[in-house]
């Protein structure tokens, strides 16, 4: 697991902004805290690109104010055969 960065503030909504480190994350990529729970999914990257700001879409939005100046970790996705674009010709 990568650090991702430390929760800076929440919403009533469910997300989270995290300001994170140099090494950018893809969108869609599970986060977790320090425990290896699940916590949620990158949602959107912005700001500057030294330390940009990372929206987290947290799964139980009830929890999301429980969070505010935790560290989250990421896992990063790998691309499997399904994924890629093939080219077929018949």
């Amino acid at each position: 697991m990568e650090f991702l960065g430390t929760v800076g503030e929440t919403a009533d909504n469910g997300i989270a902004v995290v300001t994170g480190t140099e090494d950018i994350p893809s969108i869609g990529n599970p986060v977790f805290d320090s425990n290896k729970k699940r916590i949620g999914t990158v949602k959107r990257v912005f700001g500057p690109i030294k330390e940009p700001f990372i929206t987290v879409a947290v799964d139980d939005p009830a929890a999301v104010n429980k969070l505010r100046g935790k560290d989250l970790y990421i896992t990063r996705r790998t691309q499997n055969g399904k994924d890629k674009r093939r080219n077929r010709r018949d």
